[in-house]
């Protein structure tokens, strides 16, 4: 990216307009490369989220039972645990499919 706006601006020849033209089209892959990776990351992190919040509401609901707190922050502990668990199991398949749509993006 560097490169290519370096030699966007050694065209002499171009007006002003060009130049940011021709650098706004060697920005686009490294744009386009971060929207990709912080929409995979968002989604990551909303899926994770929700599953906390899960948990979160079992240990409301086992409270309002009338358990006490140490069952209820070993449920919460377990709970949390897994959602960790089962989120760190899709970092091969999140990083795969980033890997693929990083490599499609045209240079």
């Amino acid at each position: 990216m560097f490169s290519c706006s370096a030699e966007c601006c050694e065209r002499s020849s171009d007006s002003m307009s060009q130049v940011h033209q021709c650098i706004d089209r060697c920005h686009t892959p490294l744009a386009r490369a971060q929207g990709l990776v912080t929409s995979e990351l968002e989604k990551f992190q909303d899926r994770l989220t929700r599953c906390t919040m899960h948990c979160n509401d079992k240990a409301k609901d086992l409270f309002d039972s009338g358990a006490k707190e140490p069952a209820v922050r070993s449920l919460m502990d377990r709970c949390v645990g897994s959602c960790v668990d089962d989120h760190i199991n899709l970092i091969p398949s999140i990083t795969r499919r980033l890997k693929e749509s990083l490599d499609s993006i045209p240079q």
